[in-house]
């Protein structure tokens, strides 16, 4: 049945049959004629288009929703051979202007009478929900694996610098164009001046952006800068408040307020910054300082509901790796200062031989260790050197150390010969429960007989470099067990040590690689020679530069030598 409209435009079906069956539908139902325009469109489909269903008919699709032209291919193709056909689109329409894109299924269907094209039935449905689920999960496994790759990449060192370096480079451009993180002055090293009352100063720790805005107008501090923070910027609330804090800035005046001073407002319009996120770096509730993510340009405002998410996980894990480093600095900067104090140049005059020393410790990001030195003058034109090396790392390690030095040293007034000081020394060791094991190695030298008697307690051989050019020798020592452990049997060995002849005495860190046996390393140490100076001194610069590049473990180092022209027997 036909009927017409008002204006006079035939219509192939029955409008009110039409209305009384689609009319309730929640599914939006439009017919087109061959033309694609529209014939019937049910209240639903109005809703979603915007136009009431009477303000739809005879007008094409174009007409009413100009953004949806894209999908007509698929209704002509419908036209054209009758197969029905499913799309989605998406877009706005006049009634969601200025709301976030909706998405839409339709299901497109030819009718036809007696082989006559009629037209078509279109059954609309909003798909937004679902997909917007779909985006959000998504988004969900993009920052998980952003979250997985941060535990790979954040955190590969005891260094709080490196740490805050790779987390700022994580951030960009992932998730910022310019992230930055700063922290509060360190307690251990130069003292900082104080800020001014209701300041915070901090220091920049480190600063990544993207090549656009490092070539923009405007500059950032950089890492080792420290930064003063008024009271209203985004850093101090977001401190105060241990929480994270949006600021996307409309206006010069709120983001002179947001930003470390008023100051810094004209550049940071010059390269565009418009949105700032703070997250504050804390663990048990200390502040450690904070992460600064700042997007520029064209770069969407950050959001609370997925930025901030992200951005406090990882400052979360990143605030316990800086906290780990700051200990560590604190512990190692402890050991250091006491393990240099203890091994400071041996004291007294020691006017018939000569001395030097060297102590390098390990490469960042390893614990200082319990190398030890000691050169101790005797009667009768003797005295007593001794290298060792206390296990395993760190203040307590330093600790034994000095137990160590200070027994020996007690024991040295008994002038005993090397192996029985090690004895006595072990025996010490273990009954005072110093649960610490060390290797030593003892020479007593005798200038006026030219010879030095020699033990060792687990440590390496010495090495000696006579007058004149020769190979360097390592004598062959019998090796006793550690001192602490309680099972010492020691033995000393004579070896000829006329004036001149050098003898270097070195812990394990000169030696030890992990691509090489020990005695390879060791054997490679008659390969010494005094350099042309013919000094001391000038022999351990060499040995140092050789082999102590790449060391995993602290070096200590001693060179002495009978001086030529003293007394004789």
């Amino acid at each position: 049945m036909q009927a017409e409209a008002q204006d006079g435009w035939p219509l192939p079906f029955d409008v009110s049959v039409l209305s009384l069956l689609f009319d309730g539908a929640p599914a939006g139902v439009a017919l087109y004629d061959t033309e694609l325009r529209y014939l019937y469109v049910n209240p639903a489909q109005a809703r979603i288009n915007g136009p009431s269903p009477a303000e739809h008919r005879g007008r094409s699709i174009v007409d009413v929703l100009p953004e949806f032209d894209e999908r007509q291919h698929v209704l002509r193709a419908v036209l054209r051979d009758g197969h029905p056909r499913d799309t989605t689109f998406s877009g706005r329409t006049r009634e969601l202007t200025g709301k976030d894109r909706r998405h839409w299924r339709g299901s497109y269907h030819r009718i036809e009478v007696g082989g006559v094209r009629l037209g078509l039935v279109g059954i609309v449905m909003e798909i937004s929900a679902s997909r917007h689920q779909q985006e959000e999960l998504h988004r969900a496994r993009h920052y998980l694996t952003m979250l997985d790759s941060a535990s790979t990449g954040i955190g590969t060192t005891l260094d709080m610098d490196t740490t805050c370096q790779e987390l700022a480079e994580f951030m960009v451009p992932a998730l910022a164009d310019v992230a930055s993180v700063e922290v509060f002055p360190s307690e251990i090293g130069h003292p900082v001046r104080r800020p001014p009352p209701g300041v915070v100063r901090l220091r920049r720790a480190a600063l990544a952006m993207t090549p656009e805005v490092r070539e923009a107008p405007g500059n950032f501090r950089e890492p080792g800068e420290y930064i003063d923070y008024q009271v209203e910027s985004v850093v101090q609330r977001s401190l105060t408040d241990d929480r994270p804090v949006l600021e996307n800035s409309s206006t010069d005046e709120r983001l002179g307020r947001s930003g470390p001073d008023p100051g810094r407002t004209a550049a940071y319009r010059a390269m565009g910054l418009h949105s700032m996120c703070v997250v504050p770096l804390s663990v048990r509730g200390i502040p450690q300082g904070v992460l600064a993510l700042g997007r520029v340009g064209n770069s969407p405002p950050f959001t609370s509901e997925v930025d901030v998410i992200i951005a406090r996980e990882l400052a979360g894990r990143v605030a316990i790796d800086v906290d780990h480093a700051r200990r560590y600095a604190r512990e190692h900067g402890i050991a250091l200062e006491l393990q240099r104090s203890l091994l400071s140049e041996p004291s007294g005059r020691h006017p018939h031989i000569e001395i030097a020393t060297r102590y390098l410790p390990a490469e960042r990001g390893v614990l200082v260790g319990g190398d030890w030195f000691d050169v101790i003058p005797l009667r009768n034109g003797r005295h007593l050197e001794a290298m060792g090396d206390v296990m395993g790392h760190g203040v307590e390690a330093a600790v034994a150390m000095s137990h160590y030095r200070s027994l020996l040293r007690l024991l040295a007034a008994d002038e005993l010969p090397p192996h029985r000081i090690l004895e006595r020394l072990d025996a010490m060791v273990e009954r005072s429960g110093l649960d610490r094991a060390a290797t030593c190695l003892i020479a007593v030298v005798d200038r006026l007989w030219e010879v030095c008697e020699v033990a060792s307690a687990g440590h390496l051989p010495p090495v000696l470099i006579d007058p004149g050019g020769g190979a360097a020798r390592i004598p062959e020592l019998p090796v006793g067990p550690p001192l602490g452990t309680g099972y010492g049997r020691y033995e000393s060995r004579p070896i000829p040590c006329r004036p001149g002849t050098v003898l270097f005495m070195y812990t394990d860190g000169l030696v030890e690689r992990r691509d090489e046996a020990v005695d390879v390393s060791v054997a490679r140490l008659t390969e010494l020679r005094m350099p042309v100076s013919g000094g001391l001194e000038g022999l351990l610069d060499e040995v140092l530069d050789r082999y102590g590049e790449g060391a995993e473990d602290d070096i200590a180092v001693l060179a002495s030598r009978i001086r030529s022209g003293g007394p004789t027997r």
